[in-house]
């Protein structure tokens, strides 16, 4: 019903604001610059993907400013404002080059300097790099600037090429910015310019889509109910957040997510919240499945099949929940969407993760370090995304639409 939709709830929620929250530009960085895909090559002891010598640094530590900017974000932060924060990044862009103080400009450097932002997703920085290659740009026909683009698109690619969402929203892009058959009646300024715009406005949708998928999802949430969740997903956080703030009365079941202890992470924003809730360790996911009303886990992808790609261990709770009827979500932006087709756990390109068992291991003996699994879409109940609430069925269909 169109009362519904994403766009009414979020043009309704602005209207009824009356006061807008600026946020600290102090909390927009963090303390340590994350692990150079350099510093990773020039260590050969490690055979660990990009994909998660990164994640630490890409989740960051959760602050208590970076949870004021979250709070700040439903409903308190204007349209207004977040165009004009790109718009000032744009402009500094623009005053220094493309690289500040005549350095040349580098999409790698700009992709790590907006992957600073604790809050932004990896895809989006991925965005907003690019647009600032359009902007950047000393080419003189839109053929010269395309290449410029596709280079810079697969040097992204190319950085981190276990990250699903990295290379989706890459993809997203290029299709949504120069599917325009504008740009072939206009001089090359003006479809620079249209560029540009077009840029900029994929990458205002993109961060307006977690706080979509929050309100979205607030029907399913229940007085009473018990929430199991499964490691560290901002958009799952930003669902949970939104539910507290609705005054709804709920428990959350967090799993400890070894090795990495992501929901242990998770478990402490939500003490701060006041929400109720339980630490397990991962095997306990059977043992409290009969206590659980519903399941929200985020993605790191979501493939043409209507399945996921997310954090290991994701697969056998779904499994546990399917056997006992409990209702499976999944909170994915649809950036994630990816033009994948995994029949198997072994069709995923490897994303290795470091792993400590507290206790020597003998050479003898190997060790799986795979960070993450696939779980069909027969597992899955519903997708919440910013297209909309989909049945895993219908995720090829909309893959379709978006690379059109």
């Amino acid at each position: 019903m169109w009362w519904r939709s994403p766009s009414f709830i979020l043009d309704r929620e602005q209207q009824q604001q009356n006061d807008s929250v600026p946020p600290n530009p102090e909390s927009l960085f963090l303390s340590s610059p994350p692990p150079s895909m350099a510093d990773s090559l020039q260590n050969p002891k490690s055979n660990i993907s990009a994909y998660y010598q990164t994640r630490a640094a890409h989740h960051a530590v959760v602050t208590s400013d970076w949870l004021a900017q979250a709070q700040a974000a439903v409903g308190s932060h204007t349209d207004d404002e977040e165009s004009s924060g790109i718009d000032g990044r744009a402009a500094a862009t623009d005053e220094d080059g493309g690289g500040g103080g005549g350095k040349a400009f580098s999409v790698i450097d700009e992709f790590n300097s907006w992957r600073k932002q604790p809050d932004l997703a990896e895809a989006v920085a991925a965005i907003f790099a690019l647009a600032a290659v359009i902007r950047a740009s000393q080419a003189t026909t839109m053929m010269e600037l395309e290449i410029e683009l596709k280079k810079a698109s697969d040097s992204l690619k190319s950085w981190d090429t276990t990250s699903i969402s990295l290379t989706a929203g890459c993809d997203l892009f290029m299709r949504y910015v120069t599917r325009t058959s504008a740009l072939e009646y206009e001089d090359f300024n003006s479809a620079k310019s249209r560029l540009i715009e077009r840029a900029e406005k994929f990458g205002e949708i993109s961060c307006k889509a977690r706080r979509i998928i929050a309100m979205l999802s607030q029907d399913f949430i229940f007085d009473g109910c018990t929430i199991l969740v499964h490691g560290f997903s901002r958009v799952v956080l930003e669902v949970l957040k939104t539910a507290a703030q609705n005054k709804k009365l709920f428990r959350v079941f967090c799993t400890e997510g070894r090795p990495d202890r992501t929901g242990l992470r998770l478990s402490n924003e939500l003490a701060k919240l006041d929400v109720p809730v339980k630490l397990l360790i991962d095997s306990a996911v059977a043992y409290t499945m009969d206590e659980v009303d519903m399941v929200f886990v985020g993605a790191d992808g979501v493939v043409e099949s209507g399945g996921i790609i997310n954090m290991m261990g994701t697969y056998q709770i779904a499994l546990v929940a399917h056997s006992m009827n409990k209702p499976v979500y999944v909170a994915a932006e649809s950036y994630k969407f990816a033009r994948l087709y995994p029949l198997d756990q072994k069709d995923m390109g490897p994303a290795l993760r470091p792993i400590d068992f507290g206790v020597p291991i003998p050479s003898k003996v190997e060790v799986e370090t795979s960070a993450r699994d696939y779980t069909p879409p027969q597992y899955l109940t519903l997708l919440f995304t910013d297209l909309g609430v989909l049945t895993p069925s219908v995720v090829s269909d909309e893959l379709i639409q978006l690379y059109l």
